[in-house]
């Protein structure tokens, strides 16, 4: 590329030098300044590139900054100065980038971490922040990785979609969009599940939009990255301590806090720890909400959350009551060959102080279509207050 061939080691050097050693914020302007008064001959076309090239190293994302500019790429890889990955939605593929070398991987790492507040240091080598522009950083600096520094940025899309683009995506079948419109229409409480990158925090941003306008929607996240289309919508960020070890907010304290700004639907963007007892309680007072959770089947949820209880101090046998008491549905997502796909729709009980996830509406890969599971009877009871022959297309469609 010949705008990257025209911004040499040099140049570089030249522009953060002289840029850096003013007071102030480092705006195109300055650096677009300090390009010209380098006395290089780029011509108008070279010079913007210039510009663009170095606002990106001294603000943005550097090399990277070329990727992140794509709509379609939702998470970019460093594993190494030539080995840059990214995410479009199929899976991951190669990039083409490459750094000049380790060096500069660690330094982006660096000060990516410092725009966030925070320290990546060999006293602190495993950091993970979140930017303005909507970007999660997360770096690795060796001995802890052995492979050299290590970068994950994830990027917060404000585009939301809607349930007839999953549909035309192939992601969501038909049936599967009539039932979660139900859930959503019933005010039915449920969680998201899958594995990292299986669309979690998309399909959920998607389903909040689908709530009534009268509603006011309170999010609760570690990092914010739901965007709900909706009008109605506050979030509570979590964060992390200072230097001192002081000043953090966790999950659960800020679900607690949430609980006094009278929300009609609660939602904690990842269930992942001991806030999961203050959600089970806060759905158990007549509060609707959702949230996603980390797991590899529907079924699997129930020892996911059983864990998550245990570390909040709760018994399996506690944790079961609570949970079937305020949880309706599981919707898990799963990633087959690079597509994302709503595989399970499961319905939440429990029985003999054990938790019960049974599949109500299962997507066979093989065939792609749907299968009735023993969790259907129980569902569509909460969605339609009636049995299954009176449930409406979904029933008739999957049998």
């Amino acid at each position: 590329m010949r705008s990257a061939r025209l911004v040499d080691a040099e140049l570089l050097d030249s522009v953060r030098t002289q840029v850096l050693a003013q007071p102030g914020e480092v705006t195109p302007a300055r650096i677009a300044a300090a390009v010209h008064q380098s006395g290089r001959v780029l011509g108008t076309a070279g010079a913007l590139a210039a510009v663009e090239l170095i606002t990106a190293e001294l603000n943005g994302l550097g090399p990277l900054q070329s990727l992140a500019k794509d709509p379609d790429v939702t998470d970019i890889f460093v594993n190494g100065p030539g080995e840059v990955w990214l995410d479009r939605g199929h899976g991951l593929e190669g990039s083409g980038v490459e750094f000049a070398s380790e060096e500069a991987v660690r330094s982006l790492a660096v000060r990516l971490v410092a725009a966030g507040g925070r320290r990546l240091d060999d006293s602190n080598p495993c950091v993970d922040v979140r930017l303005t522009g909507g970007y999660r950083v997360h770096a690795v600096l060796p001995p802890v990785s052995a492979r050299g520094t290590l970068l994950s940025v994830r990027i917060r899309r404000e585009r939301v979609f809607e349930l007839g683009e999953f549909e035309h995506l192939g992601m969501v079948l038909p049936e599967q969009r009539e039932v979660l419109e139900a859930l959503v229409d019933r005010r039915v409480s449920y969680l998201v599940s899958g594995a990292t990158g299986s669309g979690k925090t998309t399909l959920l941003s998607t389903l909040l939009g689908l709530s009534r306008p009268s509603e006011r929607i309170v999010l609760v996240e570690d990092a914010a990255e739901l965007n709900p289309a909706h009008g109605h919508v506050v979030g509570l960020e979590a964060r992390h301590s200072n230097v001192e070890g002081s000043g953090a907010v966790d999950l659960a304290d800020l679900v607690r806090q949430a609980l006094r700004m009278r929300p009609d639907r609660l939602v904690v963007g990842e269930c992942r720890g001991a806030e999961v007892r203050e959600l089970l309680a806060a759905l158990n007072t007549g509060h609707s909400g959702a949230g996603t959770i980390h797991a590899n089947s529907a079924e699997s949820v129930s020892a996911r959350l059983a864990a998550l209880g245990a570390l909040a101090g709760l018994s399996p046998e506690a944790t079961a009551l609570q949970a079937a008491s305020a949880l309706g549905a599981v919707i898990h997502l799963d990633r087959a060959g690079g597509e994302r796909r709503l595989r399970t729709i499961a319905a939440v009980s429990e029985r003999g102080g054990t938790l019960r996830i049974e599949p109500a509406l299962t997507r066979c890969l093989r065939t792609d279509r749907l299968e009735q599971g023993p969790g259907w009877l129980s569902l569509g009871r909460q969605l339609w207050g009636v049995g299954t022959d009176a449930m409406g297309s979904p029933a008739r469609d999957a049998a």
